[in-house]
């Protein structure tokens, strides 16, 4: 495992034990201060909590009922190619979700240490600012081969192991199609791997796209990958929380 792959793990487990605290905590500390023109993410919940480098960020909507969309995001109008609107689902199998979806992921998954929200950007991009919660992995290092380091680095993170060689019978009712485990391929063993939701910079980009068929490519299940089709546009849209990386 490389150091800078130790270290991410090593503080996903200490924020995971702490997340739940602290977001509690937080939380009763702010519900005083919702009037009845606060602006909430849905009709049941005002806000969320998210542990992100270390430190609890509240997501919530922008409260300024005049707020507008500016800048890159604003637009409209893109060349296509590279530019062009995304299917739905980037792969069969593959479930597409949206911000509420993404709400109740970062409260379960996320917080419990049993997914990860992945910014599939190039890290210029992450680095202009990015969800709360989320760890940049490039598309690129998610499309090559099984035995490249960044791979390797990456699955070590996803909760994915080497598989061990299967005993005689095992690999028979693997032969026959009567494998009970269907997250054992030849090389890999995904039964603990992480749930992973994947995004970019919105409907219009193919760079999540593009990394989630690379991860089926590896075999990595379907059932445990989401795409936030929405991305950074749709998100920023909402006037929802960003943050600036290292910030």
């Amino acid at each position: 495992m490389s150091k800078n792959v130790r270290l991410v793990h090593q503080a996903l487990m200490v924020f995971t034990i702490l997340a739940g605290f602290l977001s509690a905590g937080v939380a009763l500390a702010d519900e005083v201060q919702l009037g009845s023109d606060f602006i909430p993410l849905t009709k049941d919940k005002p806000y969320i909590h998210v542990i992100h480098e270390g430190r609890s960020i509240r997501v919530q909507r922008v409260q300024d009922p005049d707020y507008e969309l500016k800048g890159y995001f604003a637009k409209t109008a893109r060349k296509c190619p590279p530019f062009c609107i995304q299917s739905i689902s980037p792969a069969p199998g593959v479930q597409a979700i949206g911000e509420v979806e993404l709400f109740d992921f970062m409260e379960t998954d996320l917080r419990d240490g049993k997914g990860l929200l992945i910014d599939a950007r190039t890290p210029a991009w992450y680095k202009k600012g990015t969800i709360p919660g989320s760890i940049n992995i490039p598309f690129t290092h998610l499309t090559k081969t099984a035995d490249d380091p960044e791979v390797l680095d990456a699955f070590e993170l996803f909760g994915v192991k080497e598989r061990e060689e299967p005993g005689f019978f095992e690999k028979l009712l693997e032969e026959w199609g009567w494998s009970k485990n269907p997250y054992l391929t030849d090389k890999w063993d995904f039964t603990s791997a992480k749930t992973l939701v994947l995004y970019c910079n919105g409907p219009a980009c193919g760079q999540s796209p593009r990394a989630i068929r690379g991860l089926l490519k590896l075999g990595y299940p379907a059932d445990k990958i989401r795409y936030y089709r929405g991305g950074m546009q749709l998100w920023q849209l909402w006037g929802l929380t960003t943050v600036v990386p290292n910030e």
